[in-house]
């Protein structure tokens, strides 16, 4: 079980709460599986109210049209580098 960096964890704390995963902690989410399909098994429902929460929390935008959403939301660690670049907070 690898673990997550501190802003991996940040990241994961916003996802398990946003997106009400009761029953998984954040510590517990490994970095390279995949967030939709056979990962966590999110969905284009829980990508929008993820990209929203990450907008409010870390200050910019992911749009919806992004050819680049399926290489930014394919696992914790991708999504987690994604936010680190382009967050203005």
């Amino acid at each position: 079980m690898e673990a997550l960096s501190p802003f991996e964890l940040d990241v994961a704390r916003l996802l398990v709460e946003t997106l009400h995963l009761e029953h998984l902690q954040p510590k517990d989410l490994q970095p390279e599986d995949p967030l939709f399909g056979e990962g966590l098994g999110l969905d284009s429902i829980d990508a929008l109210e993820l990209a929203l929460a990450i907008s409010k929390a870390y200050g910019f935008q992911l749009r919806s049209e992004d050819k680049e959403n399926r290489r930014i939301f394919a696992s914790l660690r991708a999504l987690s580098q994604h936010i680190a670049q382009q967050r203005t907070r």
